[in-house]
């Protein structure tokens, strides 16, 4: 062999092992930069979450997500003893309100407006008389004391001031943003993760969720389930699946949310009148409700329950970018109505 053809013979075995080791390279480039699901779950607003993202590297949001969550309840838990809220409903007329809370307030006076009232977050004391909140619930409930625990329930009865502070008509008054803060956290969840670059992502909170972008693995919208109105703890059925993508759903149900007093045996539901002060059942038994943000999902989720069916059909005919499935009492069965919509995201 010639020196030319030793020279050749090197040169393609060199240019094997190169370019095998380059390819090699790229290939695991391409592996690392592939999107990949992960999974984040934690506790939140008395339930828990699970969080899906997808990423090329699983991220420390840990974090940021507990940050998130540990400001919505400084501002609005009545939980916490020393929130916002707290203070307010306690009687502090000098709390000067974050943003969080004007946002929260702001949403729920629209959708009071919209609703001729059935939506109203300052039934605090009906809810703490009735056994939902976080007070000692009422030994006995007559027209007597609901007369009275009325006076302290309304929204033109309280004011949000230029200078962030709240103005009630009486001290007792209590806000209750329960049906609305829980969808307004997730809100506040899916902006730090949009935040963070994360655009294919799904955030559910006890029951309720955010989703954005796709599922990247399947290569199909996410799916979230219509809880079935038969259910129970030990038994979770679903009645529908719904195709979600850039889109917020909550849900609320009378079926499961209920409280019996152990004295005379009534059966007390969640869902509150906030116009008789009564714990009454209207005929829908369940509303799913798809919008932009949780926060307007959720309240108008339990805004439905309280409405009943047909205030609740009007009310959608007037809304935009909000759509509904409910479940409601015929008899003895259940039937099901949803807005056009919503029928091409159910998932066959």
């Amino acid at each position: 062999m010639n020196p030319i053809q030793w020279s050749i013979m090197v040169f393609k075995k060199l240019f094997k092992v190169v370019f095998g080791l380059f390819f090699g390279l790229m290939l695991i480039g391409c592996q690392e930069g592939t999107p990949q699901l992960h999974t984040l779950q934690g506790g939140a607003f008395g339930t828990t979450f699970s969080i899906k993202y997808f990423h090329s590297e699983k991220m420390d949001l840990s974090t940021g997500v507990d940050s998130v969550i540990n400001a919505v309840n400084q501002s609005m838990s009545t939980y916490w003893e020393d929130s916002d809220i707290t203070r307010i409903n306690r009687g502090d007329s000098t709390q000067v309100t974050d943003a969080m809370f004007q946002e929260v307030y702001n949403l729920a006076q629209q959708i009071h407006s919209e609703s001729d009232g059935y939506f109203d977050p300052t039934i605090g004391v009906l809810r703490n008389a009735y056994g939902f909140g976080d007070e000692k619930p009422l030994a006995v409930i007559d027209s007597t004391s609901l007369d009275s625990l009325m006076t302290y329930v309304g929204f033109d009865k309280v004011k949000l001031n230029a200078d962030g502070t709240i103005t009630k008509a009486y001290p007792q008054i209590y806000f209750d943003f329960n049906a609305i803060a829980k969808g307004y956290g997730i809100d506040r969840i899916a902006t730090y993760m949009s935040g963070q670059g994360l655009t294919d992502y799904i955030i559910e909170l006890g029951g309720e969720v955010y989703a954005s972008g796709m599922n990247l693995e399947k290569q199909t919208q996410w799916v979230g389930g219509i809880e079935a109105v038969d259910t129970n703890f030990q038994t979770r059925g679903l009645q529908a699946a719904v195709r979600l993508e850039n889109i917020a759903m909550a849900a609320s149900g009378n079926y499961r949310k209920f409280r019996v007093d152990p004295v005379s045996g009534k059966r007390y539901v969640h869902t509150l009148n906030p116009l008789t002060g009564s714990a009454e059942t209207s005929d829908v038994t369940s509303a799913t409700v798809l919008a932009s943000t949780c926060a307007a999902a959720d309240a108008y989720a339990t805004t439905f329950m309280a409405l009943g069916l047909d205030k609740s059909k009007a009310l959608l005919e007037k809304l935009d970018g909000v759509e509904a499935y409910l479940t409601y009492a015929v008899a003895d069965s259940t039937a099901v109505f949803f807005t056009a919509g919503f029928e091409p995201l159910l998932k066959d």
